[in-house]
């Protein structure tokens, strides 16, 4: 049987997989991939039969500041929430899909983004990537319809509180397709 020799791409695999390795260079990466699938998929809308309808509640929560708010779901008002994390590649990778959206309906649709890490990590997190959400700590048991172990998980609610998108992983949050949803709600 006849050898193989190390190929470039032999190479260029084993640098990639020790790149992996590190921390410092591991989570780039994992962004960067993130990223090309962010730039791929837009979140799904949900069948009609699929749709869960919470009852409109108030989600209590903590600013960055430490200010305790309520802030109604599904009280007339579309509601967008993402639970995230400041460690989560995808997480980072469709944060300024969301920037995006946010600077466009932040007027018009609620948004909760929320995590559970320290406040000041956070803050920090967001001026390094020059983001300006509206981040907030959860301060009660997450609604069993929106309870999901994995980051990030986002859903955008009907005024009535109806859950119309759930996306878990890395998406667009600035398609068409999104801007369309969020158009047509407001219509009604």
């Amino acid at each position: 049987m006849k050898k193989r020799k190390f190929t470039f791409s032999d190479a260029l695999f084993v640098i990639f997989i020790g790149l992996l390795l590190f921390p410092q260079t591991r989570t780039p990466i994992q962004v960067a991939l993130n990223k090309v699938r962010v730039a791929i998929f837009s979140p799904s809308v949900m069948d009609g039969e699929e749709r869960t309808q919470l009852q409109p509640f108030k989600y209590e929560v903590l600013t960055l500041n430490g200010k305790r708010q309520s802030v109604p779901v599904g009280n007339g008002k579309i509601t967008f929430i993402s639970y995230w994390a400041t460690w989560c590649p995808p997480c980072i990778a469709e944060l300024p899909s969301i920037q995006k959206l946010y600077a466009d309906y932040g007027e018009e649709v609620t948004f909760l983004l929320l995590t559970n890490e320290k406040p000041g990590t956070v803050q920090r997190f967001l001026e390094k990537k020059a983001l300006d959400l509206p981040v907030f700590i959860p301060q009660m048991k997450t609604p069993e319809a929106l309870n999901e172990t994995s980051i990030p998980t986002s859903y955008v609610l009907d005024q009535k509180g109806k859950i119309i998108i759930k996306e878990t992983g890395a998406a667009d949050w600035n398609s068409k397709r999104v801007r369309q949803l969020l158009e047509g709600l407001l219509q009604k």
